[in-house]
């Protein structure tokens, strides 16, 4: 493929000081396809000041960086993560970095759903402006979550699914609330199958994740599609962040893998992936950008999808694919017991 044609199959995102009208941010919206690359970075996000944030596993990684840059501008950030310990070392580590930053803690754990219903339960805010779903495992060993889930599906895509469907009210009470989603640039090697989704079959540690990966990006977009049958503002949105050092190949499941592994694999961090701020800036750009329509897929433009700077990306075949997409969400809801208030999309053409 030339670099033409590679170029006219991507759509380069607006920056955040375009002048144009916001319009309708519905997953509808026309996106310009040729606009020029530009480079970007976290000191072209507006003010935050008056949002209100969820970042889900902010205590390290793309996570950590995304609710830190989010504060930097204003924000109030609430850190979600699952160990009490280590998400009150992210807060005070913030707190350092960014002095008179508004940030908070709050447990959760996305392997139990008692924990996820506990969470929302207990969010005491009457809006909610951004969630950012990021919180993830990757490559882990077989295991089950809390609720019986085999733990990539049940953490990634269930967990996820359930939050956002619990939150929904306090996020409608926003003037302009979105949702933003981590994926990965390795879905696109998914071969998604709905009757293996909980390993009922043999569990293939790299298939399992790229499958869960998958998912997020049906739910996103599903999401989009049912808020605007709704007629409402919402905007989903998903982002693949490249191949970005972070915890998510060390840590969690990953810590009990021996020294060998994690030499190895630290090694493979440093020489072969990016900076983790740069891992970051798809997340940053989906949750700041003003006139970014709903339904995105952001993505890093260079070869790929591995590096590179935020492009949206409107060529993905899941993007159309929604019957999958429906049939997941349905099965989701059947699975964690979460039943969104949005009427289903109406079919695709496509």
């Amino acid at each position: 493929m030339t670099r033409t044609s590679r170029a006219a199959s991507r759509a380069p995102l607006r920056g955040p000081d375009d002048t144009a009208a916001r319009g309708d941010h519905r997953c509808a919206t026309p996106v310009p396809r040729t606009v020029p690359r530009v480079s970007w970075t976290p000191d072209s996000i507006p003010d935050q000041s008056g949002r209100l944030v969820v970042v889900t596993g902010a205590n390290s990684g793309i996570g950590y960086v995304t609710a830190r840059e989010l504060a930097r501008r204003g924000a109030h950030v609430v850190l979600a993560c699952r160990s009490r310990e280590r998400g009150t070392d992210a807060v005070e580590r913030l707190r350092a970095e960014v002095p008179g930053s508004r940030v908070e803690l709050r447990v959760l754990d996305l392997a139990d759903l008692g924990s996820v219903r506990g969470f929302a339960e207990d969010w005491g805010y009457g809006r909610l402006d951004l969630l950012v779903n990021n919180a993830g495992v990757a490559m882990v060993p077989f295991s089950r979550t809390a609720d019986g889930f085999e733990s990539q599906f049940g953490i990634n895509h269930l967990g996820t699914f359930a939050l956002t469907g619990l939150l929904l009210p306090h996020l409608l009470a926003a003037d302009d609330p979105r949702v933003v989603t981590v994926s990965s640039e390795g879905q696109r090697f998914a071969r998604f199958d709905m009757t293996n989704l909980n390993a009922e079959r043999r569990y293939r540690t790299a298939f399992a994740y790229v499958q869960s990966k998958r998912a997020n990006l049906y739910f996103a977009t599903e999401l989009q599609r049912r808020a605007d049958a709704a007629g409402l503002r919402l905007r989903s949105m998903a982002v693949a962040p490249g191949l970005t050092r972070s915890n998510v190949l060390t840590g969690g499941a990953h810590r009990d893998r021996g020294r060998v592994y994690g030499l190895l694999t630290r090694l493979l961090l440093r020489t072969a992936f990016r900076p983790t701020p740069e891992g970051a800036k798809t997340s940053l750009y989906a949750s700041t950008v003003p006139d970014l329509p709903g339904g995105s897929y952001v993505v890093p433009d260079g070869p790929l999808q591995l590096r590179g700077e935020p492009v949206l990306r409107d060529r993905e075949r899941a993007l159309r694919d929604s019957s999958t997409a429906h049939g997941l969400w349905v099965l989701s809801e059947r699975l964690t017991g979460v039943r969104y208030a949005l009427p289903a999309a109406p079919p695709s053409r496509e």
